[in-house]
């Protein structure tokens, strides 16, 4: 039976690059829809760049540019990347668009009219140097549940809960440093904790497995116990300047990004159905009874399982068959950073020559249908592609098919459909394609391979290489190779989801139409000719990753500004430096000229983590946060003053150029800064601290 299904995967924010993070939805979701048309089912697959929201606004005044030039320009650059990775959407759109705009209102009004929206007058927070209300993203503060520094006023990172700006604790502007100041503004307002959306998402949330066994229970302990309300209203609107769409009948407001976000997908979907005559209505409308998968990230489930399946509920569109969240990337057991290059972006792959596909195996051959995070370990990156791909899969062919074109004039003879091989990956075919619907594509590679490794041992058993020496047994030489090519070509129909531009050469060297899944209740026939063989994919090679690594680590010194620029800045420097030194003690030491106290990249820090040095009286190890630069590790001498853990979540002040130091505990990369007495020793330790406001990464001048 045919399939109606709709795939969609989270908007990728239109002000930054795509890097290998982001990837793993993409593919991961790319390989799902593959193989759902490989089967033959209408399967199709839209996304778009999320494009509204007060920092696009700010990226474009900062650049000089409009909005919507900003917007056309990153589209243009994430098509490309994505393209890169043979991503194969049947539409990226911008939910910057007629059809995005034309949803939203049609929504909102279906929701006023059902008397889920209501307007109040809140206090909200003011930036009084930008002179502009802050959206919750550009508030940051400490979570008022778990108390986690830093968090964005909307949401908490660490714990996921969902909150008001106003509850924020020791807030401040992102956009000045600022200290905000409440104003009052009337504001819009989805009446989530009515009712009916309560007992709607008791349902849905646990329900008929519309979400991982995990994301369920964390919708659980939002929703709490029945009789519990735990949630709250959720704020809809933004006042002005703000990019993005104008609420209808009320001038100067617009709607919250994530409200016309995941709106987008029906926008995406509505600009395909024009070009492509598809019916709307059929996926969207109430009677739908086609299939409808969202695939995101754990951080955004709350805004998918909750604000968006009540609101399509009650504006009397269908809510989504599945809600499908994975977890984050981490490059080498830790968080991808810039200072190590480990925060790569997808332009720097490609332009670095590696092979898109070495990637997108990796990825299947580490994700399941759970939430975990998944590691891309660079060592075991190279190990896995080589042996795999090329040792034991490609090897086939190559084994192969040089003696079928030089030998048989490329004509292949009957195939033995009896072989022990052959029969295994019959066998196992139902299997693997269960493990690909299900999305646990770790294990459906991990069958895959134990299927080459018995391919390989009938080529070792039949030795094509020294049948082609002996006289008179061109016969079995003939049938040997025709059944390793067999063998070949059913194992790359179960690769095609995971290796799309791999599959179009072996379909090109097998001389066949495209494959699908039902060709591998089929062998090639007799008299079938193939095409000369040509290298299929290359080896990882190790210099190659540490090229890109190079390629995507940042100089720990941040560029100098343009000359102007940095004349004034330099003035100002001299001056504060002028100012310091008058207050310095005769004693102090030799001044040092105003070069070479640039020279000193100062950074704000904040400690994520800290723990006791084995063997070491003085030393605790400090792992440090500094923003766009990522985490350093650093070994300090406080251990005398300061409990480990006393320290994490503490913001601090470290010097980020300072050569890194091979210790017999590790590599230390920088140094935070304390005061002390003469000798160092307690209490005279004294770790400075900046004042409330400073953010991870800051530059101390």
């Amino acid at each position: 039976m045919t399939r109606q299904i709709l795939v969609t995967s989270a908007l990728p924010y239109a002000n930054g690059a795509i890097h290998l993070g982001h990837l793993v939805e993409y593919i991961q979701t790319d390989i799902w829809v593959r193989f759902q048309k490989m089967r033959g089912h209408e399967c199709w697959y839209v996304c778009a760049d999320d494009t509204h929201g007060t920092p696009i606004m700010l990226r474009a005044e900062a650049e000089g540019i409009t909005p919507e030039a900003l917007i056309e320009r990153v589209h243009g650059e994430h098509t490309r990347d994505f393209a890169g990775f043979h991503v194969g959407f049947d539409n990226y759109y911008t939910t910057h668009s007629e059809e995005t705009r034309s949803c939203a209102n049609e929504l909102y009004a279906r929701l006023r009219a059902a008397d889920l929206i209501e307007t109040r007058v809140i206090e909200q927070y003011y930036d009084p140097l930008k002179q502009m209300f802050l959206p919750d993203r550009y508030i940051k503060g400490e979570c008022p549940k778990c108390g986690t520094p830093d968090q964005y006023g909307d949401n908490c990172e660490n714990c996921g809960a969902a909150y008001t700006a106003n509850e924020l604790k020791n807030p401040y502007s992102a956009v000045s440093g600022a200290k905000p100041e409440l104003r009052q503004s009337e504001h819009y307002f989805f009446k989530l904790s009515d009712r009916r959306c309560q007992g709607f998402l008791r349902r849905w949330t646990q329900g008929e497995g519309r979400l991982q066994n995990e994301a369920a229970n964390k919708l659980q302990e939002w929703l709490g116990d029945v009789g519990e309300n735990k949630l709250t209203d959720w704020d809809i609107s933004r006042e002005a300047p703000y990019f993005g769409f104008e609420i209808p009948d009320a001038p100067g407001k617009y709607f919250y990004v994530w409200l016309d976000a995941p709106i987008g997908y029906m926008g995406a979907f509505k600009n395909l159905c024009a070009r492509q005559g598809l019916d709307f209505d059929a996926y969207w409308g109430p009677e739908s009874t086609a299939e409808l998968y969202h695939f995101i990230g754990k951080d955004i489930l709350y805004f998918h399982a909750l604000f968006w399946p009540a609101e399509l509920q009650h504006a009397g569109y269908r809510t989504p068959t599945k809600v499908f969240a994975h977890g984050f990337l981490t490059v080498d057991g830790a968080k991808m950073s810039k200072s190590r290059g480990t925060f790569i972006t997808a332009e720097s792959y490609l332009a670095q020559g590696l092979d898109p596909e070495w990637l997108r195996y990796y990825y299947a051959a580490k994700l399941s249908s759970s939430m975990e995070d998944i590691d891309l370990n660079l060592d075991d990156f190279i190990a896995r592609v080589n042996a795999d791909l090329v040792g034991k899969f490609v090897n086939i062919a190559s084994r192969a098919a040089g003696f079928i074109v030089k030998r048989f004039a490329g004509q292949l003879c009957p195939c033995d459909e009896s072989l022990p091989a052959i029969e295994a990956i019959r066998a196992r075919r139902g299997v693997i394609a269960d493990h690909y619907e299900a999305r646990e594509f770790s294990k459906a590679i991990r069958e895959i391979m134990a299927l080459t490794d018995v391919a390989n041992q009938y080529v070792d058993s039949v030795k094509p290489w020294e049948l082609a020496r002996q006289e008179g047994r061109e016969n079995e030489l003939q049938a040997a190779c025709t059944n390793a090519l067999n063998l070949f070509r059913l194992l790359a129909i179960l690769l095609k989801p995971v290796l799309p531009a791999l599959a179009v050469k072996v379909e090109a060297f097998l001389n066949v139409a495209p494959l699908v899944w039902d060709d591998g209740d089929s062998v090639l026939a007799a008299g079938h000719a193939i095409n000369a063989y040509r290298h299929l994919l290359t080896r990882v090679e190790k210099k190659q990753v540490d090229a890109l690594v190079e390629a995507n680590r940042d100089s720990l010194i941040a560029a100098p500004p343009p000359a102007p620029q940095r004349h004034a800045e330099q003035q100002e420097k001299a001056a504060a430096l002028a100012v310091a030194q008058a207050a310095v003690a005769p004693d102090a030491g030799a001044h040092l000229s105003i070069d070479q106290f640039l020279n000193v990249d100062l950074r704000i820090a904040r400690i994520v983590e800290a723990t006791q040095v084995e063997g070491a009286d003085k030393l605790v190890r400090l792992v440090l946060d500094i923003g766009p630069l990522g985490t350093r590790q650093v070994f300090a001498g406080i251990k005398a003053a300061y409990q480990p853990a006393d320290l994490v979540g503490r913001m601090t002040v470290m010097v980020a150029n300072l050569a890194p130091r091979k210790m017999k505990f590790g590599l230390s990369e920088g140094m935070v800064l304390a005061a002390s007495d003469a000798d160092g020793q307690t209490p005279g330790i004294f770790l400075l601290s900046p004042d409330a406001g400073a953010q991870a990464g800051m530059r101390v001048k």
